[in-house]
């Protein structure tokens, strides 16, 4: 996801570079692919127009900083107004003393609305709320079951009863009364396309049970159409924010940016996978910064740290120094790859920097990944802890072990010491230093295909190196450690 719009940005940033000044011709000409980008990621037409025109307003004619260059300024720009498009964003959940709080989801049919009204349940159960789940959409066969089904699962109560859509929901909210639930979230039915039985529906739920908050449930792979969808509600019930489901799939990030630019509506929580686990609080800061190709570097040390609950918070904490300080080894990251797994290696990618430069344009992640394993399993626990003592014998050999050639093994080392390089520094910077670092991998080529080969990270003599010289560079490099 986003990766449309993040080359776009690499290519806006090579038509500013090296300019004294931003002016309306630059930076027009540097935004037209920023657009370009934007409308083919399925951005709503006119957020992308209001869009281009705040950051060429924000632009034109600021003067160039001290040692910043033009595209280095462009980029805080763009990032700055990213996160305004998206935010600002309240994940709170209101708290009654005197009755439940009711939250009413709605969508359309095949949105994944049963499976996040169960999410939610987690989330709130998680965050030390009793929730209730109301079993009110009676026009899907099986709808009622699978909500069953989910609530069993997960340790939450699901009222049901084959009567009416909205004597469903105010019996249901009545029982969660009765047991000290004090969350109630209604489920209710969908249709495969807005029609006016189906919003009757919603506005007699909304209009006699009268929620604390509506819920639009929307399907990240329609791109803009989610904009759409979001206004239809929003103009008949007035929603109260956006829970974005299938995250992890193709989407574009059509949806994301355009749904608060449409409607106002807030997007508060992103749903991924069919798993009922918790839903993630949509962060514009995060987002935006994925989209810029900085990754997401705090979400997935969170996300980890979420799926290794069996792991002792001080060995959690000992990770997250090992990337800080630079010395997480090949053997640490062996032995998070069923971890990292259960995230989904698409989303693993999109939000860890440089992990996209480790696989090959057009090869399935988890394929690359299950051969870098292979590379893992074939080195000795030495190798995985110092990677620097790998020489051609040792290349030869593990490559040999995992069925490569011994310049993967090679490549691989390589790209995995400039990716624990970034990790480091990118744990310890602002915001802003992180965006003016990425700035200067993409002005190396580091967005590029198979850019990371070309970044050279130490001269070269313009001979070949004896096994004696680079046994020597070997230790020298060790003692500096």
């Amino acid at each position: 996801m986003f990766e449309g719009i993040t080359r776009g940005l690499s290519d806006a940033l090579k038509k500013l570079r090296g300019r004294g000044r931003l002016t309306a011709d630059n930076i027009r000409e540097g935004l037209r692919e920023v657009r370009r980008a934007l409308l083919e990621a399925d951005v709503n037409f006119t957020v992308v127009n209001d869009f281009i025109g705040k950051v060429e307003t924000k632009a034109v004619g600021q003067d160039v900083l001290a040692r910043i260059d033009p595209s280095e300024q462009i980029i805080k720009i763009v990032y700055d107004e990213l996160v305004a498009l998206m935010g600002p964003v309240d994940h709170k959940i209101p708290q009654r003393g005197d009755r439940p709080v009711v939250l009413m989801l709605c969508g359309l049919q095949g949105s994944g609305k049963t499976t996040t009204s169960a999410k939610l349940a987690v989330t709130l159960k998680a965050a030390g709320r009793k929730p209730m789940l109301v079993a009110a959409d009676l026009q899907r066969p099986g709808a009622v079951e699978q909500l069953q089904t989910l609530g069993t699962q997960i340790g939450v109560p699901v009222y049901s009863e084959r009567t009416n859509p909205v004597e469903t929901c105010k019996n249901g909210v009545a029982e969660a009364k009765k047991t000290l639930c004090d969350v109630v979230i209604l489920d209710t039915a969908g249709r495969l396309q807005i029609d006016d039985a189906l919003m009757n529906e919603l506005k007699q739920i909304d209009r006699l049970v009268k929620p604390d908050q509506v819920l639009l449930v929307v399907d990240a792979m329609i791109g803009q159409e989610a904009a759409n969808v979001a206004k239809a509600f929003n103009d008949a019930l007035e929603l109260n924010g956006c829970i974005l489901t299938k995250l992890d799939g193709d989407a574009r990030g059509g949806a994301a940016l355009s749904i608060k630019g449409v409607t106002g509506v807030q997007i508060k929580f992103i749903g991924t996978g069919e798993k009922v686990d918790k839903l993630d609080e949509f962060v514009p800061e995060r987002m935006a910064g994925r989209i810029m190709g900085q990754g997401d570097l705090m979400g997935i040390v969170g996300k980890i740290a979420e799926i290794q609950k069996d792991i002792s918070q001080e060995e959690i904490q000992k990770q997250q120094e090992k990337i800080e300080k630079g010395t997480f080894t090949l053997d640490d990251f062996r032995k998070q790859f069923e971890q990292i797994a259960k995230m989904g290696m698409k989303d693993l990618i999109g939000a860890m920097p440089g992990m996209s430069e480790m696989i090959p344009a057009g090869e399935d992640p988890e394929v690359a990944l299950k051969r870098v394993q292979g590379m893992i399993d074939s080195m000795t626990k030495k190798e995985r802890k110092d990677p620097d003592i790998i020489d051609n014998s040792r290349r030869r050999r593990i490559a040999a072990g995992s069925g490569v050639e011994p310049a993967e093994i090679k490549q691989f080392v390589h790209q995995f010491d400039q990716v624990r390089a970034i990790m480091k520094q990118m744990a310890s910077m602002s915001m802003w230093q992180r965006l003016k670092m990425v700035s200067g991998l993409g002005k190396m080529g580091a967005f590029m295909p198979g850019g990371m080969q070309g970044i050279k990270t130490k001269g070269d003599t313009g001979k070949r190196k004896t096994a004696k010289d680079r046994a020597e560079e070997r230790k020298k490099k060790k003692k500096r450690k």
